[in-house]
């Protein structure tokens, strides 16, 4: 059975998928502003884990957030490496030292880590098993309701057994 035609034409996103994508998009705000308070010489209790990098990941993430958003696997993989290997290394370094980071400005960054890996997992996952990812046929093309309506020709040919016209 062919899928109707809403489901070739719009990629379908659920309520848990777009949460996920504006949690993503919030904490990647997030991310950017305390990098450009703490570049600027501001003093928050929430620091960047390395600035340098913090930075290449903020930019860096704008086109995986891109493509997140257009449902490309290519792309949740892409965000998935990224987060993945920035926050990663600082939750495993954390975890590692975990009699020195007891205090408060240590947890807050393990916490970011943990946030910073589940996010992109989720999301990769939530593309990935996705059921309307794959029944998305034909591209997008305006014709696409006349070639491949299969009801419409059906009652195309009926009409046109049925109208026999004879001149009396």
């Amino acid at each position: 059975m062919e899928s109707p035609l809403f489901l070739r034409k719009a990629k379908i996103m659920s309520v848990y998928s777009y949460m996920l994508t504006i949690l993503g998009i919030v904490f990647w705000i997030f991310r950017a502003v305390i990098t450009a308070v703490y570049t600027a010489g501001g003093n928050l209790p929430i620091e960047p884990l390395n600035a340098g990098w913090e930075i290449a990941l903020v930019f860096a993430s704008i086109p995986c957030v891109i493509l997140v958003l257009r449902r490309n696997i290519i792309g949740a993989a892409l965000y998935v490496g990224v987060y993945v290997s920035y926050f990663g290394t600082a939750l495993y370094n954390s975890l590692n030292h975990v009699k020195d980071t007891l205090n408060v400005s240590g947890t807050i960054d393990m916490v970011m880590s943990i946030i910073g890996i589940a996010l992109p997992v989720l999301t990769f996952i939530d593309i990935l098993f996705n059921k309307h990812r794959k029944a998305i046929i034909g591209g997008g093309n305006s014709t696409d309701w006349y070639y491949n309506n299969k009801e419409y020709d059906r009652k195309f040919d009926e009409r046109a057994d049925r109208n026999q016209y004879k001149i009396r």
